[in-house]
């Protein structure tokens, strides 16, 4: 499997890699054996605190290793009327009656709370290609789809202010 990233993706992930490889990890060490120092490893809730610190930067390292391993690089070729990578989209939700604004996003950088789908969510991957005034289906699972229509698009471009996803 691939991971279809931009290049900005790429970039933020490479700089999150070094910091938590060159900095955070040798930090991460040291307050272990610091707290190891307290005595009593059964009882001692600072040094479970910091080996769960440890182990988390370490997990994290691993994942963005693999992701920057399998990537695949895409980028933005929409024309100026349809729907591409990180463009706001105004839609009408029919079955609603509603309207909702979305910018389309890549996977490392969804937030459905701040208004960013993944180009590979349904809405998403429904909306890319879009024009203006153009009816569509969106198809959520095999049972469930709801029609939608694009109001209007506002043109973006991966600036990089939109940060990637933590976990």
């Amino acid at each position: 499997m691939h991971n279809e990233l931009t290049k900005i993706d790429l970039q933020k992930m490479r700089e999150e890699l070094d910091y938590r490889r060159i900095t955070l990890r040798p930090q991460l060490l040291e307050e272990v054996k610091v707290a190891r120092a307290f005595g009593d490893l059964s009882e001692n809730f600072e040094y479970k605190a910091a080996k769960q610190e440890k182990n988390k930067n370490e997990s994290r390292i691993r994942y963005l290793e693999n992701m920057i391993k399998t990537a695949r690089v895409i980028e933005d070729c929409s024309s100026a009327d349809t729907v591409g990578l990180y463009d706001k989209v105004t839609i009408w939700l029919e079955d609603e009656e509603e309207e909702e604004t979305w910018q389309v996003v890549t996977t490392v950088r969804q937030d459905v709370l701040q208004g960013r789908i993944s180009k590979e969510s349904p809405m998403g991957s429904a909306l890319l290609g879009r024009r203006a005034g153009e009816r569509f289906y969106v198809q959520v699972n095999r049972d469930f789809g709801y029609y939608a229509v694009v109001r209007s698009i506002e043109k973006g471009q991966d600036d990089g202010s939109v940060e990637l996803n933590r976990f």
